[in-house]
């Protein structure tokens, strides 16, 4: 897994964020792009230390492009997105095609979960 600068345009990667920003708010924490094999991390909020092992966390989160498979013809319907719950925060994460983002925040409603993977699905379909 490689960090990377500028896997993803500019322009897009301030439309995630924008849109995060947007249905978060302050409790957004931070925004990661990623691929199979690369990431970048495009947003952080300011209190926050740069020192989280992003590629760590990538590595499992790129299990989410297994998922679409995964649970084809589930009686539950076609997976979504995922909420990951941790003890000082949340962390979703959206994938569409070979492509994902993962959101973390300081707190997060069932609704707002909804309404962020949505927004962020529709930014990362190929247009």
């Amino acid at each position: 897994m490689e960090l990377e600068s500028q896997l993803v345009p500019e322009s897009r990667a301030e439309a995630i964020v924008r849109t995060c920003r947007t249905v978060v708010g302050d409790d957004l924490r931070s925004v990661t792009y990623f691929t199979h094999d690369r990431c970048e991390q495009i947003y952080l909020r300011s209190d926050l230390e740069a020192d989280a092992d992003l590629t760590g966390f990538v590595e499992h989160e790129t299990d989410g492009f297994q998922a679409r498979t995964a649970y084809r013809g589930s009686e539950l319907g076609n997976y979504r997105y995922t909420v990951r719950a941790f003890e000082h925060g949340y962390l979703t994460r959206v994938t569409v095609a070979n492509k994902g983002v993962f959101v973390t925040t300081d707190g997060l409603t069932l609704r707002r979960s909804e309404e962020l993977a949505s927004a962020l699905s529709e930014l990362l379909r190929p247009k």
